[in-house]
Parts: C-alpha cells; structure tokens; sequence
C-alpha cells in the first residue's frame, strides 16, 4: 500500500508514523508471536524500532530483520491496543513493500510465495485446482495419505498444504441478478463473491444472497470478478493489489447500487481501503473512495437494517469467533453478535481471549506453518471451553484453520459463517 518512503497520499512520512511509537508496551500483551515467545523483536514496538533502523541505515534489510517481519501475522490487534493511534497496518505493508523490492528470498521460499501468489487470488486457477482437490479428497486419498504418517516427513509448508485443504465443494455458479423477495425492493446491493469462499465456500454465498433477498434487496452479482488484492497487498505486493483492485472498482461502478457487500473479514478491510491504496493516484482516486464508502461487510450492512424476515429457533450453542480483519481492521464486534443474538434459542458464547488470532491471517499459515499452528492451539483451546456446539467464524481462512487444528485432535466441531446461522434460521431452523 506504501511506497517505501510515503503514508498515503503523500500526507504523512513512514518515519512520522514510525514516531508516533511511544514504545508504552500495551501492544505487548495483543501480540501473538509476543505471547509466543516473549521475545522483544517478536512484539509490535520491537518491529517498529527494526523499520527505524532499516530506515536510518543503521539495521540491513538481512535475514534476521526479515524474519522478524515474516512473523507478524499481520492480525492488528496492535492497533485496536495502542493508546497512541500507531498506524501499524501502514507501517507493516510498507515494510513488507520494501521486502518485496530489496530482499533476495531463498530458492526455496521465492518459488513456493510464487506458487501461492500464482494460484489463490485467481478464481479461474482455483476452480481449476479445485477439481483434483475434490477428487483427492472424495476417493479416501486423502485419508490414507493423513493415516501413512507420509505428511509428517514433508517439510512443514507442504504438509500445512493438506491440513488447511478446504472441503470438497465446489463453486456453484451464480445468476447476475436476484431480485428481491418482498413486496418492493428496500435497497439494491451488489456481492463481492471473493476467491476463496467462491470457490470453496460457495454455500456462505448463496446463504448471504437468500438472507438479502428475504431482508427487501436486489442482490447484483457482477460476472467476471477477480481478485480485490487483499492477499496482495497484505503481503506487501502493493502494485498487484492495486491491478487487482483497479478492475474491481471497474466492474462494480458500472451498477447504481445503494452498498456494495463482502462476506470474508480480509477481502472487507482491504475493499474500505481502496481509497488509501489510490491516494496518489489522480486518475482513479476519487473512483476508489467513492467505491470503498459503499462497502459493508454483510454481519456490518444486516445490523444496520430493520429486519423484516421472521427468525426461526436454533437450540445451540454457539462459540462466536472474532476474525482479526473483521474485529480489528473494521473494527465491527457488536454487529455479528446482535445477528446471532436475534434468533430465538441460540446461545452466543464469548470465547476467552477473543480477540487474538487463530493463526490464520491469510497466508500466514502456509509461509509461518508452526508459528500458525501454535497460535491455533490456544485459539481452539479457548474455543473448545466453552462447550459449543457450533463455531460461527466471519472468514473463511479462519474458518480453515480452526477446523484443521480440530482435526488434529480427532474432534468434529461444525463451523459455519454467522450468515449461514442467521439463514438457516430464517429458512425454518435447520442448518444446510
């Protein structure tokens, strides 16, 4: 999103940001790697002095600084902690930016980031990758392969590669136009479908557009979307992301519509960021500004309306997972809450130590898959004490990753995406 040496639009300089750091140390206890391994280079304000002295000259950009780097997952519950108003999102992508440019990875971590660069943010590769995948998957494969013991001998990226593989479902193609299923229209809404939940959790979708359409609004889903570059850009591939995100803006601002909706936590922050991500650039800026002010996260946009469809009840339990770029980055809590809250019988219960990541944070878990995999732990441990019945997570790479963890464990725990429960409820309380 930044170019080494400038905030957004020119306004303010990395080396501004970086001062707002009064080094206070609330950040300490948010930091996952921090609780991790204590370590000071490992916590917010110790990458914050690393950025200072790559910046001044007096750290090189090695690869001991940029380990440091590649352990931030990225998750900004620095940001929700900090006192100070530090713009640690700014500052990490722009660090990342410069990583990109100046670092010469090793063979092996440069091609595997290519192959990951080179399939996820493309739809049409993921459809395609995703038939071999089902296949692996519903042949037993993929079972016998986890029961060899053959995984544990793979170097831990490949291995994290079958252990965060997605379900076997496949995309179910989607009409342009839904209209809506009330006497009139309230509002006219367009989908975001996203890359991954298109394609493998095409089912959170479809449940998001019948909710829409029982709630009063014409759902537009545009044909041909890419990518929005948020994995791009969260890894510091700030021209991609901008590639991406430029056709997006494109597509979508052809339609009159009164919000423009994103169901996955990652691709939602970086959509409300597109008018920081084109603040230097005149030819599109104000395009993108008035492109991000229409976004509304579904949990975001559904809180906001007067409901109209009746709620049926669901007698669960339900452990409520707050994704990092939900929570923290668009910082909605309450919203998905008072959805879940709202259907007679449901339980919502409040994990310990919500707030921290899962260990997901987009790619994390496949570049950092043991740092990933001990953040996880914690996360399912809290999840798994208070007893759910169901696990409701607002992102499908959260969603992955608790889900493979459990595995690990031998435990069956549904999860599904808050709209998926509010849908279920509103079609006569039975889960799909």
């Amino acid at each position: 999103m930044l170019e080494p040496q400038d905030a957004p639009g020119g306004e303010r300089s990395i080396v501004d940001l970086i001062s707002d750091c009064v080094h206070c140390g609330f950040c300490l206890p948010a930091c996952p790697t921090y609780a991790s391994w204590g370590n000071e280079m490992d916590s917010p304000r110790g990458r914050i002095d690393l950025m200072k002295g790559v910046r001044e000259g007096t750290l090189e950009l090695d690869a001991t600084v940029v380990e440091h780097f590649d352990a931030c997952l990225g998750c900004m519950a620095c940001v929700t902690a900090c006192p100070s108003g530090v713009r640690y999102d700014l500052l990490i992508e722009a660090t990342r930016a410069q990583i990109e440019t100046r670092y010469r990875r090793p063979v092996a971590d440069a091609l595997f980031r290519k192959l990951i660069f080179a399939l996820f943010p493309y739809p049409r590769r993921l459809r395609f990758a995703a038939l071999p995948l089902a296949l692996y998957v519903r042949s037993g494969l993929q079972r016998l392969v986890r029961a060899s013991g053959l995984l544990r001998r793979l170097p831990p990226r490949l291995a994290a590669l079958d252990a965060l593989a997605p379900p076997a479902a496949i995309e179910g193609k989607l009409a342009p136009f839904y209209p809506a299923r009330t006497s009139a229209p309230r509002f006219r809404v367009a989908l975001v479908a996203g890359c991954v939940q298109r394609v493998f959790f095409p089912n959170v979708n479809e449940a998001t557009i019948r909710v829409l359409r029982l709630e009063g609004c014409d759902v537009l889903v545009p044909p041909s979307q890419g990518c929005c570059g948020a994995l791009s850009l969260h890894s510091g591939r700030a021209d991609e992301a901008r590639r991406f995100a430029a056709k997006l803006i494109g597509l979508f601002e052809r339609e009159q519509l009164d919000a423009i909706i994103i169901n996955a936590a990652g691709c939602g922050s970086t959509l409300k960021e597109y008018g920081e991500l084109f603040a230097a650039d005149d030819a599109i800026r104000e395009r993108a500004a008035a492109f991000a002010a229409k976004v509304r996260d579904i949990n975001e946009f559904l809180a906001e309306l007067e409901p109209v469809a009746t709620r049926h009840p669901i007698e669960a339990r339900v452990a409520y997972h707050d994704a990092c770029h939900l929570a923290h980055a668009q910082r909605i809590r309450t919203q998905p809450r008072a959805l879940l809250n709202g259907i007679p019988g449901l339980t919502v219960c409040e994990v310990p130590s919500g707030e921290q990541c899962c260990g997901s944070a987009g790619t994390y878990n496949l570049f950092e898959p043991e740092s990933a995999a001990e953040i996880g732990e914690r996360k399912v441990d809290n999840v798994l004490s208070v007893r759910p019945d169901l696990l409701a997570s607002a992102n499908p790479g959260c969603t992955l990753q608790i889900q493979s963890l459990l595995r690990k464990r031998n435990i069956a725990l549904r999860a599904a995406h808050p709209i998926e429960i509010l849908d279920a409820s509103l079609s006569g309380g039975t889960l799909r």
